[in-house]
């Protein structure tokens, strides 16, 4: 399955395509129906691809890339900026079994942000409303409500909601 979703990853990203047939493309690749409001802009990165569930009006920018045999989540009106990552795999500390893989899920939950270059790791959710600047690397699950900027990514503004 691994192999015939990178042919469709190249295939994708190597010809032009429209909107729709991207979002068919996309649904070849996860096996789930990718909702008519998802805008996926090229080139779509992924290792598997299976693993990756996408809600209703999400934007995901160029050059994002989905590591995703542990599972990723982007919930409704989720925004992922250019050249994030989105990490669901890790690799042990212990040398002897540094070749081996550990998985944790990534969740971007409701109406989050994840700004350009930003890189999300295993076993992070980022809280609905949530923004993550560019550039910063998430160890931790973000609160809702809240930005987080940095290396490691650290909330430095809570966001007021209106009602």
């Amino acid at each position: 399955m691994i192999d015939c979703n990178q042919r469709l990853v190249q295939q994708l990203n190597t010809a032009p395509h429209t909107a729709s047939e991207v979002r068919q493309l996309v649904t070849e690749i996860t096996g789930q129906q990718v909702d008519e409001s998802v805008e996926i802009r090229l080139p779509f990165l992924t290792d598997t691809g299976t693993n990756i569930q996408f809600g209703q009006n999400v934007f995901v920018n160029g050059n994002v890339l989905f590591v995703d045999l542990g599972g990723i989540v982007l919930e409704d009106d989720v925004l992922i900026g250019p050249g994030a990552m989105l990490i669901s795999v890790n690799h042990p500390l212990n040398p002897a079994d540094r070749h081996s893989v550990e998985v944790q899920p990534v969740r971007i939950e409701q109406n989050a942000w994840v700004g350009a270059g930003a890189k999300i790791l295993p076993g992070v959710t980022v809280g609905a409303n949530a923004v993550v600047a560019a550039g910063a690397v998430v160890t931790k699950s973000v609160p809702a409500n809240t930005v987080v900027a940095g290396v490691p990514a650290r909330v430095i503004k809570t966001i007021e909601t209106k009602d």
